[in-house]
């Protein structure tokens, strides 16, 4: 399939078009060799088509190592107020006054899915359905088209572990920080941008880990890429 193709419209010059030239790693690419990008979204609700972007927390993940040194941070000034949600992640009204708009951050979160090489990072990211669908109405908000990445999403990585170990569903049990423990990581604070994706990146390697000891063998990106 031709890159462009992956997107919905034509997609204009820019950093949006650097990304979907960019090609993926192949399914079959050991785990070890692929790069990936772990994404954590603060927003102002769960709805796009209402709610807004307040800040990127990205991470990468290279080697099957975290380099915190190439962690960003980048806060958002929304169009309106945050309203009730600065409760849950704290970015007031004020916090976000002196950041910059949506349209000059989005191409610093596009520049950083095109690793080295180039290749098209793999976007890592916990019940990445949020992360994907914000990241796509922005995109189309911004450029007048979407962005199609390869994902894997820790909570399903989690699903896949547990698929053959008996265990009781109670509220939260795939929550992030609920997986962490049962891969006993240490708690930190949540609703932090920069602080989930560190922990979703930590959690995918304890879960890469254990999933290698099942099955006897190095990882592929097919063991642990979303269908």
């Amino acid at each position: 399939m031709a890159l462009r193709d992956l997107l919905r419209r034509p997609v204009p010059p820019g950093p949006l078009a650097d990304v979907a030239d960019a090609p993926t790693f192949p399914r079959d690419t050991p785990l070890a060799e692929v790069e990936l990008l772990a994404l954590d979204l603060e927003t102002s609700g769960l709805d796009p088509r209402s709610h807004e972007l307040l800040s990127f927390g990205l991470v990468p993940v290279r080697g099957m190592e975290i380099p915190l040194a190439g962690a960003r941070h980048l806060r958002v000034r929304p169009r309106g107020d945050v309203g009730d949600s600065a409760v849950v992640h704290g970015l007031t009204d004020d916090v976000l006054a002196q950041a910059p708009p949506l349209p000059e951050v989005l191409p610093e979160v596009l520049h950083t899915l095109v690793a080295p090489g180039p290749r098209r990072r793999v976007l890592l990211a916990h019940f990445a359905q949020v992360e994907t669908t914000f990241l796509r109405a922005a995109c189309r908000s911004v450029y007048g088209a979407g962005v199609r990445l390869q994902v894997v999403d820790t909570l399903e990585v989690e699903r896949r572990l547990l698929r053959s170990e008996p265990h009781e569903l109670t509220r939260g049990f795939f929550r992030l920080d609920a997986c962490r423990r049962r891969h006993h990581l240490p708690r930190y604070r949540a609703h932090s941008a920069l602080t989930d994706a560190v922990a979703c990146a930590e959690l995918f390697l304890a879960q890469c880990a254990r999933l290698e000891e099942r099955r006897g063998r190095p990882l592929l990106l097919d063991d642990v890429l979303r269908p």
